[in-house]
């Protein structure tokens, strides 16, 4: 399951890291994921990479996968980012059990922006399959139909007590009454966003994805995949045993693990530990609803930078992408087992109506920092190629995409922003959108569809958050701003890993700027081949 990975920030520290015979170790427990003999590759997600797009790990974009038996050294600067972040492989679903936490402390001699906790502690939830994850996958891509929902999430690896033949491995936190304490929260399941609370515990929120934030107090959290939120507790509770619980966030019409896992907060007066009286139950928390969509904007609402910050104007690159699901047809050639898609269709996913489709013998940085030609095209349109009514009741004409290996080109240094528009194709979804190799400003959120003479009058440019994936709403928008500074090939997609699958993604070509330290680094010896 999870593993934890602890690094100290000194600024600039070069970081080598030897991930791969740790990762293989832990696929080596799973069937060999492809019909050849590729196995993984590593994201070190949220990194900034800066210059060093070859250690970002996702597979054919900026690296061939691993060999069975075969090592990559991921080498990469840590600059500025301070907080939570993670590490999971990025190859179809290994992410499923291969992830661990990636911590960065402050560097020494300074201090976290708040009280100094007492101790702190990755709490990494999880999903988990009663079945081969990749087995759960090509079945999907096999028939063309949804995957089977997971069996159970967890917490550090283990489900807890609301299971069957479970409750033995249940996660014990300790806290000492009058202690604070941190947690480090990282969503690392495959397909779900996720509420997560304490019983009669408030959180301060303090960090996200490696930003620290204005710190604010809440009862629950909700963390889409691939997101981090960093929260202080108090021990301020009567000393005994309470559960820390995660259940799904769902928007989507469509079937869902609706099972709840759990870990306990353990006092360390409490008069009955968990080893003295294992029949007493902790205290539960309340947990929302599972479509509980007005708890999840009253917390997205609440993310601010702790003080004024650089929000990028004078826009050179105003980008409006849509995001959604689709439906192709049933190839002629198919047989109706291979189309178990809604009325005999086969799932699919985009952004601005173009599917993403990997390429399969040389990653697309390489080819594009080679000159390479015949891998991708730089024509992913800027705006939707058909404006339509999106959040509304879409023409069917406009449910299956078009495929491709798409990517749209940046000048070095170019100010970006992107709206990033839910559509009702198929069914609205919140999609957690991660984009490699970048921190962005969400500057807005909304719901309906973004309306650009009015819905522009609601940008926070004084302290909006910062972040590298963002949540955008079901049925909604969000908004982010970034300077195009991290020269590269960089994959922006949904980290619902199923819509990935299904290609809701585009990628990034930011081109070099001046000199050296504007150009990205030459590929390392060790780079895997395909």
């Amino acid at each position: 399951m999870g593993a934890s990975l602890m690094i100290k920030a000194v600024v600039p520290l070069a970081l080598w890291l030897l991930f791969a015979s740790a990762l293989l170790s832990l696929a080596n427990a799973i069937p060999k994921t492809h019909n050849h003999d590729f196995v993984n590759t590593s994201a070190l997600h949220g990194i900034r990479q800066m210059r060093t797009g070859w250690a970002d790990g996702p597979e054919f974009v900026t690296q061939c996968p691993i060999r069975p038996g075969g090592s990559y050294t991921y080498r990469f600067t840590i600059q500025g980012q301070e907080g939570t972040l993670w590490w999971h492989a990025h190859s179809s679903w290994l992410r499923a059990t291969v992830y661990g936490a990636l911590i960065i402390k402050p560097r020494q001699g300074d201090s976290y922006p708040f009280t100094k906790p007492k101790r702190e502690t990755p709490i990494l939830l999880g999903e988990w399959w009663d079945a081969n994850p990749i087995d759960v996958v090509r079945q999907a891509t096999r028939t063309g139909g949804a995957p089977n929902s997971s069996d159970a999430y967890t917490i550090n690896g283990q489900p807890g007590d609301l299971y069957n033949c479970s409750s033995k491995g249940t996660v014990v936190v300790p806290i000492g009454s009058g202690e604070t304490n941190l947690l480090r929260v990282i969503n690392a399941a495959l397909n779900q966003p996720l509420f997560f609370a304490i019983a009669n515990h408030k959180f301060t929120v303090v960090g996200a994805d490696a930003s620290y934030v204005k710190p604010f107090t809440t009862t629950v959290i909700m963390l889409g995949p691939g997101q981090t939120t960093d929260v202080l507790i108090n021990g301020d509770q009567p000393p005994a045993r309470y559960y820390m619980a995660a259940r799904a966030y769902q928007t989507a019409n469509a079937t869902f693990d609706n099972t709840t896992t759990t870990a306990i907060l353990e006092y360390k007066s409490a008069p009955c530990a968990s080893k003295n009286c294992p029949t007493t139950k902790p205290i539960m928390p309340q947990l929302p609803a599972f479509n509980d969509t007005n708890t999840v904007t009253a917390f997205s609402k609440s993310f601010r930078s702790p003080r004024r910050v650089e929000v990028p104007t004078d826009i050179d690159e105003n980008l409006f992408f849509t995001i959604g699901l689709g439906l192709n047809q049933c190839p002629k050639n198919f047989r109706s087992r291979r189309c178990q898609g809604p009325n005999g269709t086969r799932f699919t996913s985009s952004m601005n109506n173009h599917s993403f489709v990997l390429p399969n013998n040389i990653s697309i940085l390489q080819a594009y920092q080679q000159g390479i030609p015949g891998v991708f095209t730089t024509d992913f349109p800027a705006n939707p190629p058909v404006k339509f009514d999106y959040t509304g009741n879409v023409s069917r004409s406009l449910w299956q995409p078009i495929p491709g290996t798409k990517g749209y080109k940046l000048k070095y240094g170019s100010k970006v922003q992107i709206v990033l528009q839910d559509t009702s194709i198929v069914t609205p979804e919140n999609h957690p959108i991660h984009l490699h190799g970048y921190d962005f400003y969400i500057v807005a959120e909304g719901f309906g569809n973004f309306n650009p003479q009015t819905d522009t009058k609601k940008f926070n440019l004084v302290d909006p958050p910062m972040r590298n994936t963002v949540a955008v709403p079901s049925n909604g928008w969000a908004v982010i701003r970034f300077v195009a500074d991290n020269p590269g090939a960089w994959i922006m997609h949904c980290h619902l890993d199923v819509h990935i699958t299904w290609g809701l993604a585009m990628v990034f070509l930011v081109d070099n700027g001046v000199g050296e330290l504007q150009t990205i680094e030459p590929p390392p010896a060790d780079l895997p081949l395909c």
